[in-house]
């Protein structure tokens, strides 16, 4: 990408006002027409139609930006929205599988371990999901009252996440 384009992304994406995106959308519509096959420009394209509402829409920019090469910070925040899309549609196994793939690439991002968490409670695994935020606790938070509970919140996510197991077939 062009640093020129960059910064046009920038400047757009710095007037923006959240509660109406319809000129943000307008103004990058062109750019995505003038370059349709640049993973930031789709990427952005996703973004603004979320912040806007329309998430069926957003949906299909984040899969062309992941399709098209998105890379680092903007990949793991394109997943990050995109599995978030995908929660609020209520598509929660693909949102679920989103999230392990991001996790599998960032596995210390504890932005997506938290929306991680949301997708499990809103799919109805409300303890797994308090179990994951205990782990992100455990894993990424440094304070001294904390550290020597540490174990102790591991045992309880372990425990949490156990009770959301499927039951195993007693005949199997």
């Amino acid at each position: 990408m062009s640093t020129a384009l960059h910064d046009e992304l920038d400047r757009i994406f710095a007037a923006r006002d959240r509660d109406d995106m319809a000129p943000t959308i307008a103004a990058l519509e062109p750019i995505a027409e003038a370059h349709p096959h640049d993973a930031r420009v789709l990427y952005e394209m996703g973004g603004a139609y979320d912040t806007a509402g329309e998430e069926a829409t957003a949906l299909g920019f984040y899969e062309r930006a992941m399709a098209e090469g998105l890379e680092g910070d903007l990949r793991r925040r394109c997943f990050l929205q995109y599995g978030s899309t995908l929660r609020n549609l209520g598509r929660y196994d693909e949102s679920l599988s989103v999230f392990a793939r991001a996790r599998a690439e960032f596995p210390d991002s504890v932005a997506l371990g938290a929306f991680e968490a949301l997708t499990l409670h809103a799919s109805g695994r409300a303890s797994t999901a308090l179990g994951s935020l205990l782990t992100l606790l455990a894993d990424h938070v440094q304070a001294e009252d904390l550290e020597r509970y540490k174990p102790a919140m591991r045992g309880n996510a372990e425990y949490l996440a156990s009770l959301d197991a499927e039951p195993q077939d007693a005949e199997a």
